[in-house]
């Protein structure tokens, strides 16, 4: 049994939510103070909207269900917590020379290459740079953390002189460097 699945998600007052049935599943929508999420459901798990709050049960018992049904109520708190609050990830940018800008919806980063590299922002997200601090920002918790995760893959911290970029919080144990023998 799943304990994240056997809870009832509560709906704040704000929120509204709507299980739409779609081709191939659920369409479940979500819409709240800051924005609308959506996102379509498989059907073999059960999802129920009530006075007390949305309910999910799987169809049958079988392991990918119980799998899946811990994981659906983990979707669904998200999406909630996601057009109430919104997520953030803070990504530091430690080096000398390396930087981003922001162009239009692009950014523009220098990391030491020969060239510099253009990303994309995808839609739905907001991005704000300052200084050495990159702040990402939005409604969806896969989305901010997918695209946190490309910008840190571009050049993550290397372990002799910690340069590269890395979340805010992340610590990056020094590597002590070839000793001269004298």
């Amino acid at each position: 049994m799943s304990r994240i699945g056997k809870k009832i998600i509560q709906i704040p007052d704000k929120v509204k939510v709507q299980i739409e049935s779609a081709t191939g599943g659920n369409l479940l929508k979500v819409t709240g103070p800051i924005g609308e999420n959506s996102r379509l459901f498989r059907r073999d798990i059960l999802i129920v909207q009530d006075a007390e709050g949305i309910k999910l049960t799987p169809a049958h018992n079988s392991l990918e269900l119980k799998a899946l049904w811990g994981t659906y109520g983990s979707h669904i708190t998200n999406m909630i917590k996601g057009v109430t609050e919104g997520f953030k990830k803070v990504l530091q940018i430690e080096g000398i020379g390396y930087k981003t800008q922001l162009v239009g919806n692009k950014m523009t980063w220098s990391l030491g290459f020969s060239h510099t590299v253009d990303k994309e922002i995808p839609n739905g997200l907001k991005v704000t740079v300052e200084k050495n601090m990159v702040n990402i920002t939005g409604i969806d918790k896969e989305a901010v953390g997918q695209f946190a995760a490309q910008i840190v893959a571009m050049k993550p911290p290397e372990p002799y002189k910690g340069k590269g970029i890395r979340y805010e919080g992340q610590f990056v144990r020094i590597k002590e460097g070839k000793k001269s023998v004298a």
